[in-house]
């Protein structure tokens, strides 16, 4: 069931991530990686990985996103 929620968390993630995309619109990263986070943390407390492994790739990708665009844009 952790799991479940684990993936959902992470759809939720990369919907608003998939928004972060466009320009202007990177500051939505700083709200976005502390949702992945929860949602890795609730994975990691599940027997399986998928929900785990799915925050933690959408954490790496807007991370560096949000390097790119210096922290703002």
């Amino acid at each position: 069931m952790l799991n479940i929620i684990s993936i959902v968390i992470g759809l939720v993630t990369l919907a608003l991530g998939l928004v972060a995309f466009f320009p202007l619109l990177g500051w939505l990263n700083w709200l976005v990686i502390p949702i992945g986070i929860v949602g890795a943390a609730v994975g990691a407390m599940s027997s399986t990985n998928g929900g785990r492994n799915l925050n933690l790739v959408l954490i790496v990708i807007f991370a560096l996103r949000l390097m790119l665009g210096g922290g703002i844009i």
